[in-house]
């Protein structure tokens, strides 16, 4: 299985910053130690024009020159900077290829991405460009698929994603998320499934289950973009979910087993993670990337 990685690209945050940027090193240096063995490939950076499949021209002119003004730096979260620029391009650049890899493998992997909160035209929630609504555009450009959907179990719902795509049949957006959690105002996306505070494992993959049924019902994909979020843990500062390891573990084969049934290509991406102890965040991506891994497996082996 290929994983693409751009953690060498790394933003000068202030000192007490919350984003945890450390968490992607130390998920490839993890990942290296898994089975099945996993070919790891730095990401290119995505183009102006793949950006514009998503964003709006005068939007990847501005962020890309450092003219973004103090307001839209806000929203962001991260302060303006080149590496936060090439490290954004080259988040979407791998899910990009994780797609492309996912044609051959059946599966392949983006060690960062997941940035869902970008809308057209601004960042925010520490996303600069929409890495799934991206590559979910170029995948039909180059015609590997007709119909992508996009699979968001992150815990905030993918507002960005939502907004991008709220007029676009083509690509279906499905998003399990906290109904009290960020952002607060939420965007309509193609299926919202807005969750309690406190919801365990049984309830969660319930609803999941229904959702995924619901998605093969309603559009039937040839792609799968699956954003992991590590956020539904319980042990995440921002989530208010109480999922488990062996939860999130089910979580992630639900959908490995939906799409190994009907012989749809996923391409994964991290999302987001904030746990009180970051090893912990680490694990549950590695987990997610370790059953991916497995799933490339048994594709190979059909």
């Amino acid at each position: 299985m290929k994983a693409f990685y751009s953690d060498h690209f790394v933003l000068p945050l202030p000192p007490g910053h919350r984003f945890p940027m450390i968490k992607y090193r130390m998920i490839r240096e993890g990942a290296a130690g898994l089975q099945p063995a996993i070919d790891f490939q730095e990401a290119q950076a995505a183009s102006d024009g793949e950006l514009a499949l998503a964003h709006h021209p005068d939007y990847i002119g501005r962020a890309s020159r450092g003219e973004l003004n103090a307001a839209e730096q806000r929203e962001i979260g991260f302060p303006w900077s080149p590496q936060m620029v090439e490290r954004s391009r080259r988040s979407s650049g791998a899910t990009i290829a994780a797609c492309r890899a996912a044609f051959v493998d059946g599966v392949a992997v983006n060690l960062a991405g997941g940035t869902h909160h970008a809308y057209a035209d601004h960042g925010a929630g520490f996303c600069v460009f929409n890495d799934a609504a991206i590559a979910a555009r170029l995948m039909q450009a180059e015609r590997r698929a007709a119909r992508v959907a996009i699979v968001d179990l992150d815990v905030h719902q993918g507002n960005g994603t939502a907004s991008i795509l709220a007029r676009d049949d083509s690509v279906f957006t499905l998003s399990l998320h906290g109904e009290n959690n960020y952002p607060f105002e939420k965007e309509q996306s193609d299926l919202d499934v807005a969750l309690p505070d406190g919801i365990g494992d049984a309830d969660y993959l319930a609803a999941l289950q229904g959702a995924v049924t619901t998605l093969q019902q309603r559009f039937a994909p040839q792609l799968l973009i699956y954003l992991a979020g590590a956020d539904p843990h319980e042990g995440d500062r921002l989530g208010k979910m109480k999922l488990s390891m062996a939860g999130l573990a089910a979580r992630d084969e639900t959908v490995f087993a939906y799409a190994r049934e009907h012989k749809i290509p996923v391409a994964v991406t991290m999302a987001g993670g904030y746990g009180r102890d970051i090893e912990q965040t680490v694990a549950v991506h590695l987990q997610t990337i370790r059953l991916a891994g497995l799933h490339a497996a048994r594709w190979s082996a059909r």
